[in-house]
């Protein structure tokens, strides 16, 4: 029983349920990117180089007389810069907010009327000890 309850422990640590909706939403942000990189942002970038090779697909680049693709390859190191790209910005606007958080100088809390008075009862009596 104790390898089920080791486990189980395991299994319910805070930190794995973390990773796990970690994951999650890094599978659905995932799809969002690639979605974003595959049907808006690489086509932007590549109708007009495209365009200017007289070409229709960037398949169609290939070493003439092998089964080299280059084109396929070309694109995916294409959406990696975009995506590695499009990531930094996203975290960087998200430091921007951090800092602003960060620098926000905290308001200290106004005593209550008791602290106030405690604390003249207190400055009376040493007054009167020196």
């Amino acid at each position: 029983m104790g390898f089920v309850k080791e486990f189980k422990e395991f299994a319910v640590k805070g930190n794995v349920l973390d990773l796990a909706i970690a994951v999650v939403i890094g599978a659905a942000f995932s799809a969002i990117v690639k979605s974003l990189v595959e049907d808006i942002i690489t086509p932007a970038v590549l109708t007009p180089a495209l365009k200017a090779a007289h070409l229709s697909n960037l398949s169609q680049l290939v070493i003439p007389g092998t089964a080299i693709k280059y084109g396929n390859f070309l694109s995916q190191v294409i959406s990696f810069i975009i995506i590695a790209l499009s990531l930094f910005i996203i975290i960087m606007a998200i430091n921007r907010f951090k800092k602003k958080e960060e620098a926000a100088p905290e308001v200290a809390p106004v005593p209550s009327k008791e602290e106030v008075l405690l604390t003249q009862i207190r400055d009376i009596l040493a007054d009167k000890k020196a």
